[in-house]
């Protein structure tokens, strides 16, 4: 990592620490899902985190769709609004206003960014497929993170391509010199982030060993080459906004990273 890189991401770390003391407590308490659905009079034009309601199927591989929330999505939007120019809603009590959205709602298309989590366990309906294939040629983007192994990319994959045939929407890697790693940070490589729970007891970063050994960004295109999907594989990023205040060390070891890629996606999502 070059020193430009390693000053750029230690002042991002202090910023983050300073907000992040009373996180925990802040966003510890129980969440009502229901005050989270995306509904016409929620939306007022600022940014404001979709995330993707999905059924799990009993052969996929992973957890729900409510992974890292409700907190990701909060923190995520909060250091968005702290270390860049864009306008994030924010409710009377100056919390983001986050949402949940499901592929088959019209509120979809309300949404220029959206994100899946543990996509390795989604089922995706033809009728859901036919829905998201609509919202992602009108200009959505879709950020699939957090699932790991060969097993949850095959699974996944072949969920993705109903919506997206191989044959029209092609799958590309995402290399360092991608416009989306420099979109506000220089990030030189994927980072590869564990769970809190599994770095703490083992200490390792790949969740399924040999299987999952190196974090990929992969990405299905239009013919033109506009990014649809980002796919962020053997990777949880997520997880590093969620936990920002659970453990100083994890914190200081996955957390600017994970925002540094995070805010670089959402500023490439709402500006190609």
């Amino acid at each position: 990592m070059s020193v430009g890189s390693r000053v750029r991401l230690a002042c991002l770390a202090l910023g983050l620490l300073a907000a992040a003391s009373t996180a925990h407590a802040q966003f510890g308490r129980r969440v009502l899902l229901s005050s989270f659905v995306a509904t016409p009079e929620r939306f007022d034009g600022g940014f404001q985190f979709c995330r993707v309601v999905f059924s799990s199927a009993f052969r996929g591989d992973g957890g729900s769709w409510n992974v890292d929330f409700p907190r990701a999505d909060i923190n995520l939007s909060l250091r968005l609004s702290e270390l860049t120019h864009t306008p994030v809603s924010m409710d009377p009590g100056e919390e983001p206003k986050h949402l949940l959205v499901r592929l088959t709602d019209d509120m979809l298309f309300h949404c220029p960014f959206v994100m899946m989590t543990e996509v390795g366990s989604a089922r995706i309906t033809p009728v859901e497929a036919e829905r998201l294939r609509q919202y992602l040629e009108k200009g959505g983007f879709l950020w699939a993170d957090d699932f790991w192994g060969s097993y949850a990319w095959e699974y996944w994959l072949t969920q993705l391509r109903q919506a997206l045939p191989a044959a029209e929407f092609p799958q590309v890697d995402l290399e360092a010199d991608h416009a989306l790693f420099q979109s506000q940070f220089v990030v030189e490589r994927v980072p590869q982030i564990p769970s809190i729970n599994f770095w703490a007891g083992t200490g390792s970063t790949s969740e399924r060993g040999a299987d999952s050994a190196v974090a990929r960004a992969r990405a299905i295109t239009d013919r033109d080459g506009r990014v649809l999907v980002l796919m962020t594989h053997n990777t949880d990023i997520g997880d590093s906004w969620e936990r920002e205040a659970d453990d100083p060390r994890y914190f200081y070891e996955f957390g600017p990273k994970g925002y540094a890629f995070g805010i670089n996606t959402v500023l490439y999502a709402l500006t190609h």
